[in-house]
């Protein structure tokens, strides 16, 4: 069941990108070979401009092995792991960098750093996590938000969720996003508080008047696929080809991309973003191309 599909980095993605060219980027705890060959590639396609930090010794080792000369590159030496993620934060806090991008470190002492107030790198809307999901170099996305970062949101953080996928989703393209609040069922449940949550969210948006289409509760199948929506009745712009879903808990979004991946071949492009940064938080076994689409997505995310 597991699929041999080769991962393939989106090509609108990296266009809408390339508009923004040599961005500063901060690679936290670089030095592995993953994090430096998708460095290596947002370089070539010449996104970014990176300064490493790490272990300047296994970084410039690393790099030999890449057969690239770094030495017009600024590198930070820090050997211990753990304290690359306060550099990061550090230099990002006085506009050294504009983007932070993972390295070889655990998220959660990235994100620690990145959320301490001493940075000043959260602004006044929530951080959220969006995966912008692709099969093929050309296809359309499937934007799948918050699968990472916030664990079981609440109505005004999944507010905040919406409106920063909404911003995202706008920077690359889409005017006026489609977007599913995703539920086990279409119909409003008592015992399953996400549909309670999907019903009064899609009130607020209206109300709001945030520039979406914004509906739920629906399930993943009338969400995607106008076939089903067609079958159980449901008559909305959004059911059946939503651009963007949002997800009730993280367990739901991590859950869904990982099934893409793992048995589709997706490729995963994850920023996060709503702060003074974006953050590229990919997964340690994350391949190059994925990490290399996770960066341009963090280009794109920039102001």
């Amino acid at each position: 069941m597991l699929s041999d599909k080769k991962v393939v980095c989106p090509i609108n993605l990296l266009e809408k990108a390339s508009s923004k060219k040599g961005i500063k980027a901060a690679i936290v705890n670089a030095g592995k070979p993953l994090p430096m060959i998708s460095v290596l590639d947002a370089v070539n396609e010449k996104l970014i401009e990176p300064i490493f930090i790490g272990n300047e010794t296994e970084i410039k080792k690393c790099a030999g092995e890449l057969k690239w000369d770094i030495s017009s590159y600024k590198i930070i030496h820090e050997p211990v792991e753990n304290n690359t993620a306060e550099i990061a934060a550090k230099i990002a806090s006085e506009d050294e960098v504009k983007i932070i991008v993972k390295g070889h470190i655990h998220t959660d002492i990235l994100m620690k750093e990145v959320l301490k107030r001493q940075h000043k790198l959260i602004n006044k809307t929530r951080l959220s996590h969006i995966w912008h999901m692709t099969l093929e170099k050309n296809d359309k996305p499937l934007i799948i938000t918050d699968g990472a970062l916030n664990v079981m949101p609440n109505i005004k953080t999944k507010l905040h969720i919406l409106k920063n996928a909404v911003d995202f989703a706008k920077r690359i393209g889409i005017e006026k996003p489609k977007i599913a609040l995703l539920s086990a069922t279409e119909e409003v449940i008592e015992s399953v508080p996400s549909t309670l949550d999907a019903k009064e969210i899609t009130e607020l948006a209206k109300s709001e008047n945030i520039d979406a289409y914004v509906f739920g509760p629906l399930a993943f199948d009338n969400a995607i696929s106008k076939k089903s929506a067609v079958i159980k009745g449901i008559k909305n712009v959004v059911a059946g080809q939503a651009d963007i879903l949002l997800v009730p808990n993280v367990e739901t979004g991590n859950s869904l991309v990982k099934m893409m991946i793992y048995f589709m071949g997706a490729c995963a492009a994850g920023v996060v973003v709503g702060g003074k940064v974006p953050v590229v938080i990919t997964s340690r076994s994350d391949d190059a191309p994925a990490r290399l689409a996770s960066i341009a997505a963090a280009v794109v995310a920039l102001d």
